[in-house]
């Protein structure tokens, strides 16, 4: 049980650090964009491959974001373990790597690619494992979340849907790459005292 919580903590902390910096970029005249946002094709821009979902363009931007961030991410927390470090790797890194590359010229700033990337892994980890958790996990992911794979295609202003795609592009290829024990409880973790 240490590591869940462990886990939770790190999640609730996570969402935490994004209002804080919210409220300081909102301060400072949303400075951080154009300094730490993802600039494809730009070195100056390479830095936002990692600062990007730390970014965002107002407050309503980030609510949109924390709600799946606290859902997926508690999916996360609650069906896998060791793994987690290396999941959000691939989504950020991988992602972030592919919108540097492919993406439109433009700051691309926004929790939504690891959001995605997060929706990538899980629905395809449930395919990939078939355990009844990560099907279940997906299942569930899939009808709350599904209807925002609209967010992927182009033509919508001031969206980085080079982000959404490039983030569940990268999910999925994480839930192949990356094997992820599954959270499990078993009768013998319960003590009956």
């Amino acid at each position: 049980m240490g590591a869940f919580f462990w886990r939770a903590k790190a999640l609730a902390a996570f969402v935490l650090l994004l209002w804080a910096v919210q409220v300081v970029n909102w301060i400072t005249g949303y400075g951080f964009n154009p300094a730490f946002g993802l600039i494809p094709r730009h070195v100056s821009g390479l830095d936002g491959i990692i600062a990007m979902p730390l970014l965002h363009g107002s407050f309503s931007h980030l609510m949109a974001n924390t709600p799946p961030l606290l859902v997926m991410g508690g999916l996360l927390v609650a069906t896998a373990t060791r793994a987690l470090l290396a999941v959000n790797a691939v989504v950020i890194g991988l992602g972030g790597g592919l919108v540097w590359l492919f993406g439109s010229s433009a700051i691309h700033i926004g929790a939504s690619g690891l959001v995605f990337g997060w929706f990538g892994f899980l629905v395809a980890r449930g395919l990939v494992d078939r355990s009844p958790i990560t099907l279940g996990a997906a299942l569930l992911v899939g009808v709350l979340y599904g209807y925002i794979l609209w967010g992927v295609l182009p033509g919508q202003p001031g969206v980085s849907w080079e982000a959404h795609l490039f983030g569940a592009v990268a999910g999925a290829a994480a839930a192949f790459l990356i094997r992820t024990q599954v959270h499990a409880p078993r009768l013998g973790d319960v003590n009956l005292e």
